[in-house]
């Protein structure tokens, strides 16, 4: 069975943050993927504001999507 899970590393052990159903003294094999570092995501986000600045007409796009939804392509129902 493969089953992903969160966990916390505190004092050189790995303590998981939800309930585990499996017998005591199971043998198992734990991939680690370390989360980023807080801020690195939003230092990310900021450094690539404005990138598409000038390359799309915002208000046309909000127009075109208000248009689209206005298109049906399902049949009339007949009651």
């Amino acid at each position: 069975m493969t089953r992903t899970i969160r966990a916390r590393f505190a004092k050189g052990v790995i303590e998981p943050l939800e309930e585990l159903e499996m017998p005591e003294g199971r043998e198992i094999t734990v991939t680690i993927s370390d989360s980023s570092a807080p801020g690195e995501d939003e230092d990310a986000f900021e450094a690539c504001a404005g990138g598409w600045k000038g390359l799309i007409d915002a208000e046309e796009l909000k127009r075109n999507i208000y248009a689209d939804r206005l298109i049906s392509t399902r049949p009339e129902v007949k009651l």
